[in-house]
């Protein structure tokens, strides 16, 4: 399986897309928000008010997501243009996924949205022309011409690695990812793909940045390396893990289609994602913090008052990884998957402490040239 083939959320707006079932994704960028505002104001400070500003998101997916850093980013410098008196910048905005991501749906649905809102800038005086861009491919290779873009935001994408390791096929055999049941050797192997390919996408977006330009990514993490088995994603995987072995018992899956399946992601800790900033060299750290968002919350949608509906976590792991699982084991078993995954999530949840998501957030700097 060539994961960038197949790797992207659902398209469309129904009921198992991306786009229906994003909210945790939307809250981890709201907490992000104020490092996202900050290395915005330093950029814009430090350039000198730039005529034009150049902003990438990779691993842009599609959905109501897709554009709400891009329209943050035109506020926030929209404010610094009142306060110093300049006229506010022309704004470069490319949109970067897989070829697989549903582009016709932001082009469509999500795009005229956020240019609704720069009318109402201009009705107001304060119009900046905003030119929005699609550019497919994998960002562990070179997307843009060297020394062109200020400022690149990443979310929930770069725990996604670019291949399975043959070791990990070959080691793994019952589960689909790194578990209290995998060999010490499927968990390394899956780290060293993700430092392999973190220091690509590194050296590469350090041909494409200008001297000074920002970073702000934020990865699905864990806290620390020996915890490389017991945080939410895994626990969630697990969960799918077990969901999956029922239906081979029930005759709905070959043992031998588990065996070969394995997620293609790795949540890697703070101390990881520091040594391959440093390790690479073109950028130097300015923030570099974890947050959590727990299972519950998810469940309940955000609505403090529910009860939590596991249905939701149900439909968002459908909206996430329904591409890899329908590639590999057939579209026709994917609702009794997350049917069977909606009740086991239930179940488990009232067994133990409350499962929590860490997100690593690292603010970056070009260095000078």
């Amino acid at each position: 399986m060539e994961v960038k083939q197949v790797l992207h959320m659902n398209g469309g707006f129904g009921d198992t897309s991306y786009a229906s079932n994003s909210l945790l994704q939307r809250k981890v960028i709201s907490m992000t928000k104020p490092i996202i505002e900050e290395a915005i104001t330093e950029l814009y400070i430090s350039m000198n008010a730039p005529n034009n500003l150049c902003m990438a998101e990779l691993g842009c997916s599609s959905g109501p997501n897709t554009m709400v850093v891009a329209t943050e980013i035109v506020k926030i410098v929209r404010k610094l243009c009142l306060e110093i008196g300049r006229q506010p910048p022309e704004f470069q905005i490319h949109l970067n996924d897989l070829t697989g991501n549903d582009f016709n749906s932001i082009f469509r649905d999500n795009l005229p949205m956020f240019q609704l809102e720069l009318r109402d800038e201009k009705s107001r005086g304060q119009f900046s022309p905003c030119f929005v861009s699609a550019v497919p491919g994998s960002f562990y290779g070179r997307l843009f011409a060297a020394n062109t873009v200020h400022f690149i935001h990443s979310s929930y994408s770069l725990q996604w690695i670019s291949k399975i390791p043959k070791e990990v096929e070959l080691l793994n055999k019952d589960n689909i990812y790194m578990s209290s049941a995998s060999p010490t050797q499927v968990i390394d192997t899956y780290y060293n793909q993700f430092r392999i390919d973190f220091y690509t996408f590194l050296r590469c977006r350090s041909e494409e940045i200008v001297s000074g330009g920002r970073m702000v990514l934020t990865i699905l993490g864990r806290r620390g390396h020996e915890d490389a088995c017991r945080e939410g994603c895994c626990y969630i995987w697990e969960l799918l893990a077990l969901v999956l072995k029922q239906m081979v018992a029930e005759g709905l899956i070959e043992k031998e289609k588990l065996r070969s399946f394995n997620i293609p992601n790795y949540t890697p800790s703070p101390r990881e994602v520091k040594e391959e900033v440093e390790k690479e060299g073109s950028f130097g750290i300015n923030h570099l913090e974890t947050s959590e968002i727990s299972l519950v919350d998810w469940s309940k949608g955000f609505r403090s008052a529910d009860e939590p509906d596991w249905h939701n976590v149900s439909r968002g792991m459908r909206a996430v990884s329904e591409p890899l699982l329908s590639e590999h084991f057939g579209g026709f078993v994917m609702d009794q998957i997350f049917e069977k995954y909606s009740e086991i999530l239930r179940e488990c949840s009232n067994k133990g402490p409350e499962t929590k998501f860490v997100n690593v957030t690292v603010s970056v700097t070009r260095n000078g040239k």
